[in-house]
């Protein structure tokens, strides 16, 4: 690879990178859960547990009730009224049962739409208004004694219906055909849809060797939410596709449960976000010897401070790598098992990603410059677009590139640095929030005048999000009432 700085130099490096094409015809679903020489159908595929106590099982799921499952769940929505395209809400948080929903709903050739179970019944509406969604899947008892969303027209179905359904062949769809739908926060504070292609699944093959190196033989434990695409994509689809067991945690997520479940279910490789890392660290105890399985630990969601990725290699002796990435194309800049970047470095582009560091003029900077983080139109990864805003879609590409939003440093051998945000979106433990969000809801508190919310540092690599309050004429706003109303 050339090291010279020059703007050219950068972007021929790049034209070079050629991504494995994906199959024309091509279901995401057939592709994770199907059958296949490394998916026996008597091998491990979902293992559940209870944080709090390892040894309770859950659930145990091979391959082949995975498969059965998910064919049961799309033949469960097809025969309900849901066709290709149509949008199918997830609203069952981190249950064994949300993987034979998602890929259900894929295998029918629908669009799922995942949502978090943190969302207020009126973020849950407004979603469900703007994806149009044709059906949602939920607990009976979903929202216990509270107002259950007003979801329009949408057909509900539970876990137990989709677990009734008849076994349907996997749809025959496209790779180009639409099979997720995420939301994230947006830069007006109102959640914007980032849509998925089939071959989005297809393409973070290009993760093995450049980050993860998940294979037939691993257990992969995920400490995130099941809404997320992190979790979905590291703790299912890699995992899956490839024959690997997945391990979830169905019970309480506190800092000490995750060495109580690695220590009891071995796992392989550990996923999570900085800051899960941060409090295992702290809370954790002897984790050299509850991690021992580890072949490594891989984070994302947030840059990775130097003091989280020392701290944890001197407690447990395993790597840890890390990986930029976007809901708009997952991770792409990745350190891996063979190649370590070094302090303040994220890793390099994965093989076959075409990304560059471009400069105010539109075109890939000179190296060890500050830029724009974007990554190529013709990436197999990146979305099919911002659901119902095509003007939002073009508007985040530069000629040939993406934007991701990111700044970002390209060092001579290509190494990538995180170099903040262009835009004032904050990072909390991974999720990217936009200030006007917090500031709206803050807003609607009768002792609040005005407010402004930010993103702040508070010592080496963590950052919380803070407000800023005007009080209104002689209020006096009570903290805890104030936070209170927040979490409300």
């Amino acid at each position: 690879m050339s090291t010279t700085s020059s703007p050219d130099a950068v972007l021929s490096d790049w034209r070079e990178a050629v991504p494995e094409p994906c199959p024309e015809r091509f279901n995401a679903a057939a592709y994770c859960v199907g059958p296949s020489a490394d998916r026996p159908a008597e091998k491990d595929s979902l293992i559940a547990v209870d944080g709090d106590d390892p040894e309770r099982l859950v659930g145990r799921w091979r391959f082949g009730d995975v498969e059965r499952s998910v064919r049961r769940a799309a033949g469960a929505l097809i025969d309900a009224g849901v066709g290709r395209g149509d949008r199918v809400l997830l609203l069952l948080g981190d249950t064994p049962q949300f993987p034979f929903a998602y890929f259900g709903a894929i295998a029918a050739g629908a669009v799922a739409t995942p949502l978090s179970a943190q969302l207020s019944r009126r973020e849950i509406e407004a979603i469900a208004r703007d994806a149009g969604a044709k059906a949602a899947v939920l607990e009976a008892d979903a929202f216990g004694e509270g107002a259950a969303p007003d979801l329009g027209e949408a057909i509900r179905l539970t876990p137990e219906a989709l677990a009734a359904g008849r076994e349907a062949a996997f749809v025959d769809t496209g790779a180009e055909d639409p099979a997720l739908l995420v939301f994230t926060s947006g830069s007006s504070g109102a959640p914007k849809g980032v849509l998925h292609a089939q071959r989005a699944f297809w393409a973070r093959r290009m993760m093995r060797a450049g980050w993860h190196d998940i294979g037939p033989g691993d257990r992969v434990m995920h400490a995130g939410a099941f809404n997320w695409t992190y979790t979905l994509g590291v703790g299912l689809t890699d995992a899956w596709s490839v024959g690997a067991a997945a391990i979830l945690n169905a019970g309480e997520r506190s800092p000490e449960a995750w060495p109580r479940l690695a220590k009891r279910w071995a796992p392989t490789v550990f996923a999570a976000v900085p800051g899960v890392y941060r409090r295992v660290l702290k809370y954790g105890g002897d984790l050299e010897a509850s991690f021992a399985s580890l072949r490594h630990a891989v984070t994302a969601g947030e840059k990775l401070g130097a003091e989280i990725l020392s701290g944890w290699e001197a407690a447990t002796g395993k790597p840890l790598l890390e990986a930029l990435g976007m809901s708009e194309v997952s991770t792409y800049v990745s350190a891996s098992p063979s190649r370590r970047p070094g302090a303040g470095f994220a890793g390099w582009p994965q093989p076959g990603r075409r990304v560059a560091v471009l400069g105010p003029d539109g075109a890939p900077a000179p190296r060890e410059t500050v830029g724009a983080l974007a990554v190529h139109r013709g990436d197999p990864g990146l979305m099919l677009g911002y659901w119902g805003d095509p003007a939002g879609t073009e508007a985040s590409y530069r000629g040939e590139w993406f934007l991701s939003g990111d700044l970002a440093r390209m060092r001579t051998d290509g190494a990538i640095s995180y170099e903040g945000r262009a835009d004032d979106q904050m990072n909390a433990f991974g999720y990217r929030v936009s200030p006007l969000e917090v500031e709206a809801a803050l807003s609607a508190h009768e002792d609040v005048a005005e407010c402004a919310a930010a993103e702040l540092q508070v010592s080496g690599g963590v950052s919380v999000i803070a407000v800023w309050i005007a009080a209104r004429e002689a209020a006096a706003p009570n903290r805890a009432a104030l936070e209170a109303f927040l979490k409300e």
